[in-house]
C-alpha cells in the first residue's frame, strides 16, 4: 500500500530522498562549474597567426586597437607603443561571450565587464583580466605573428 508520509519516497530506485537531493546538488554544481570553466576564454591558436599591421589601420597609431578577423579565436591587437603591439583573446574571462572593443579599451556585452588596453579588468561585474597572447613582430614591425 503506498505511503502518504513524503520521507518514506525513494526518487532514485532505491537512494533515499537526502541522498537523491544530494547526488543532484553535486551534478548541478558539476555542470555550473564546468561551464564557467570552460576553456573558451583560452582557446589555442593553433599554429599562430600572422597580421600584416598595414590590414589594419588602428594599429598606425600608438594606443590603437584592432579585432584581428584571421583567426577562428576573437583577438584584439592593441599597438602600446612606437615599435610594441600586444594581443588578447576577445573571450570574456566570466562567461565565454565575445568582448567587443569600445574606444580604446573593451567592453563585455553580456554582463557589463569593462577592461582597458591592458586587458586589465576596470568595472562592471568583477572578473579577470582578459587573456593575453603572445605577439612576436618581425624586424621592420609591419608582420606579427600571434600564438597562444
Amino acid at each position: 500500500m503506498p505511503s502518504d508520509n513524503l520521507t518514506d519516497v525513494t526518487p532514485c530506485g532505491g537512494c533515499s530522498r537526502r541522498e537523491f537531493l544530494a547526488h543532484s546538488s553535486l551534478a548541478a554544481v558539476a555542470t555550473l562549474l564546468a561551464a564557467c570553466g570552460s576553456d573558451t576564454a583560452t582557446a589555442p591558436l593553433p599554429n599562430g597567426v600572422t597580421v600584416r599591421v598595414a590590414d589594419y589601420p588602428a594599429l598606425a597609431t600608438v594606443g590603437g586597437i584592432s579585432q584581428v578577423s584571421s583567426t577562428g579565436t576573437p583577438v584584439a591587437v592593441v599597438r602600446s607603443s612606437a615599435s610594441t603591439f600586444r594581443a588578447f583573446s576577445l573571450r570574456c574571462p566570466h562567461a565565454g561571450t565575445t568582448v567587443q572593443i569600445t574606444g580604446g579599451s573593451f567592453r563585455c556585452p553580456n554582463h557589463g565587464a569593462t577592461f582597458n588596453s591592458s586587458g586589465a579588468w576596470t568595472g562592471g561585474e568583477r572578473t579577470s583580466s582578459l587573456t593575453e597572447l603572445k605577439v612576436t613582430a618581425n624586424a621592420a614591425g609591419d608582420i606579427l605573428t600571434i600564438t597562444s
